[in-house]
């Protein structure tokens, strides 16, 4: 019975470690683009003690964005600061942990499925 238990428990630390893994190192994660809108933008509020799921960070985006393949999907995720209005963005999006990052790029660097989703600039 012992030895039964000892493997359940070495199953069990094997798994969650994957899994830790699995979060940490951005396996799964996706990218997805999207053009800066401040009329979509949020202002957060300083909550000082609370834990606050979104970071705490000053300002929220709630954009639609596109994957490499053009298929949308609304994104929300947290900026320190306001961001430039019409500028384009590459979204990490990781399962679970959700937006992990954020990048300016030119509308060069957009995947061209995306590309055909925005007038090109002149």
């Amino acid at each position: 019975m012992k030895k039964i238990t000892g493997i359940g428990i070495v199953c069990f630390m094997f798994a969650l470690a994957c899994l830790c893994m699995f979060l940490l190192t951005g396996a799964g994660s996706a990218c997805y683009y999207s053009q800066i809108d401040n009329s979509r933008l949020e202002q957060g509020e300083a909550r000082k003690g609370v834990i606050d799921l979104k970071g705490g960070m000053a300002f929220y985006y709630t954009l639609l964005s596109y994957d490499e393949n053009g298929r949308e999907k609304d994104i929300t995720f947290g900026t320190s600061r306001e961001l430039k209005e019409g500028a384009f963005i590459r979204l990490t999006v990781m399962p679970i942990r959700g937006v992990t990052e954020w990048s300016e790029v030119q509308y060069e660097e957009l995947p061209e499925a995306v590309q055909s989703r925005y007038p090109a600039p002149s």
